[in-house]
């Protein structure tokens, strides 16, 4: 399977969304990583037929998806950061009409509502109203209607927002384990929701994608230009200016411990592994 995005620009009136996006998915974890106002939200959107690209097209298997209509969609889950629900409705009663949209026979609907309540802990709330949950569960809810027909593409925007530690483990494993055949985007700020699953990585800024690859081989690339050091607080101000500074941690005696990426290291530096977020915080500009 193959989602190719190819030259997509999205303009609204004066401002570029998304500029000249060239992006091939194959199966596995995507990680959409960005600030705000990056573009990502666009990019999905565009991606699920919600709205149309300015320039460019989308194809899946080397058919546009406007000519599959859909089919394309028969193949899509998708989880926005909000998504709506009569506040009346329990959640066997949304999930059976989310289903009933979708096309999924009663019987099926049955069996993977069921399915999908248990996998994520929702069983034993199955009969109360999504306006009476926490934020974790109805987060949960969202999760279990974007797979609820088991989609060859699954597009989540924020996907652990609300959702405890233990959760969040649980719902890296899922994604883990449905990964092998179908294509997951994953858009966060949680950079840590997708440190160890992603198996690819887009980093996009100002509408633009500005890396994208197979994540370890982006990561490794900063091996050998990632150090701590401990630095007189009073030298801050300074370093700040002249380095490009990852994270940082107070010490006694005035002293602060940083973490930083540079071609030539500081005195006394110590080279330290890179991580995910060494390469996120420095590619992009502003965060």
């Amino acid at each position: 399977m193959n989602l190719h995005v190819e030259g997509v620009s999205k303009k609204f009136k004066n401002l570029k969304a998304n500029d000249n996006i060239n992006i091939e998915f194959t199966p596995g974890i995507w990680g959409l990583l960005g600030p705000n106002g990056a573009g990502k939200t666009t990019l999905m959107r565009m991606m699920v037929s919600n709205t149309k690209p300015s320039y460019g097209q989308i194809m899946l298997n080397d058919v546009n998806i406007t000519e599959l209509g859909s089919l394309y969609l028969d193949k899509i889950g998708y989880l926005p950061q909000q998504f709506g629900y009569d506040k009346n409705q329990t959640v066997k009663d949304f999930l059976h009409y989310i289903g009933a949209l979708k096309g999924i026979k009663k019987k099926e609907r049955n069996e993977k509502i069921s399915e999908l309540l248990s996998e994520f802990n929702l069983s034993q709330v199955r009969k109360k109203k999504i306006d009476n949950l926490s934020g974790g569960m109805k987060r949960r809810v969202g999760i279990c209607q974007a797979m609820l027909n088991n989609p060859d593409i699954l597009i989540v925007d924020e996907p652990t927002a609300g959702l405890d530690i233990e959760e969040r483990r649980n719902f890296r494993k899922y994604l883990t384990t449905i990964s092998k055949e179908k294509i997951v985007i994953l858009s966060t700020h949680i950079v840590s929701d997708i440190e160890f699953i992603a198996n690819y990585l887009i980093l996009m800024e100002n509408g633009k994608v500005i890396e994208v690859g197979k994540s370890d081989s982006l990561i490794q690339a900063l091996d050998g230009k990632v150090f701590e050091v401990l630095v007189p607080e009073s030298d801050m101000s300074r370093l700040e200016k002249e380095y490009k500074i990852m994270n940082f941690r107070n010490e006694a005696k005035g002293q602060v411990l940083i973490r930083y990426v540079a071609d030539t290291p500081l005195k006394d530096s110590k080279p330290v592994s890179p991580s995910l977020n060494d390469f996120y915080l420095s590619k992009v500009k502003e965060v």
